[in-house]
């Protein structure tokens, strides 16, 4: 059986969850009458902690509005969540759990654990690994980030002031559609209005962002995580390369995804349009460097034929020529 102090610690943890709390329900969730929810309520108050009586036909208890709980009591589960969600943020460019803030939010946490749970995270975090991340991190001023949501979430155009991969400055008006983490980088997707096209910006090169009066309506169509990996596959390269592979979307997918290159119907391909069946597909990359490449077409066991550039075609060969070779030897 639950003591008496356990359960006035449960009463609190429902109530910092949010929300009013009927005495009925609270009463069923902690298994007492709600004499007892009462009593344990005056105990709270007791402690300080600002517990509100809401009357009415709906009422309860609640928490003060903007009430900030000095204890921190989390269990095993909850205490390593938060950890390890710091750790990863870090991997990933998190901006809450970087640098400072995510170090000494870090340590808060553990210095506030009992010290039998503390000694069994410390042995998960010190026998942990990650891999090298697919980028490095870039991560976005907390500020600006915070001014980009705002206006994602309520629909307003932002000013930006933005630094492009070659340092030319500008200041830019956006319709921001929403925020994007992929490969250690967040972006903002949306379309500046001067122009009528849409734009992808890196977060980490934004230098201030701040509302603008007046309000947009997102268009229909692809969301913002869709919106950027179609842009990332058209952005300006060295290299522009172009295919025809004989196949089914999901089979070049596999290898060549969205972020990388555009795969569309064939123009000249009178075959089944059926999306599961095999049939030739034209597919668009633009690439730094291409040594990847012949691996890549390789391993998709297609058909393939190469349009441009010419210094494909020579690395397939060569690559084939490895390969004869070694199959040829004893």
């Amino acid at each position: 059986m639950a003591r008496p102090t356990s359960r006035v610690l449960t009463l609190l943890e429902l109530l910092q969850s949010g929300g009013i709390r009927t005495v009925a329900e609270l009463a069923d969730r902690l298994g007492v009458d709600g004499r007892t929810v009462r009593r344990y309520v005056d105990h709270l108050v007791e402690l300080d902690i600002p517990v509100e009586a809401v009357r009415g036909r709906y009422g309860g208890y609640r928490l003060a509005p903007g009430y900030r709980l000095p204890p921190l009591m989390l269990n095993d589960d909850e205490a390593l969540a938060v950890l390890l969600g710091l750790v990863a943020g870090r991997r990933a460019g998190v901006p809450a759990a970087t640098g400072t803030a995510g170090e000494t939010a870090a340590a808060k946490i553990r210095r506030v654990l009992p010290e039998r749970l503390a000694r069994r995270l410390d042995a998960v975090l010190e026998s942990l690994a990650f891999t090298a991340p697919s980028g490095e991190p870039s991560t976005p001023e907390t500020g600006v980030l915070l001014a980009v949501a705002d206006a994602v979430r309520h629909r307003r155009p932002i000013s930006i002031r933005y630094t492009a991969r070659d340092g030319r400055r500008s200041e830019r008006t956006l319709h921001p559609y929403g925020i994007v983490s992929h490969a250690g980088r967040w972006y903002v997707t949306g379309a500046e209005p001067g122009i009528g096209q849409d734009r992808t910006f890196r977060l980490d090169r934004i230098a201030d962002a701040r509302p603008l009066p007046g309000s947009f309506e997102p268009p229909a169509g692809p969301d913002p995580a869709e919106r950027l990996l179609t842009g990332l596959a058209k952005a300006e390269y060295r290299h522009e390369v172009t295919l025809r592979i004989h196949g089914t979307v999901e089979q070049i997918r596999s290898r060549l995804p969205a972020s990388v290159a555009t795969v569309e119907e064939d123009p000249a391909s009178t075959e089944n349009t059926d999306p599961q069946a095999e049939r030739w597909l034209h597919v668009e990359l633009r690439v730094e460097r291409l040594d990847w490449l012949p691996s890549v077409l390789a391993s998709l066991d297609l058909p393939f034929v190469i349009e441009r550039p010419d210094e494909l075609r020579d690395l397939v060969l060569a690559l084939a020529d490895r390969l004869t070779a070694s199959a040829r030897r004893a």
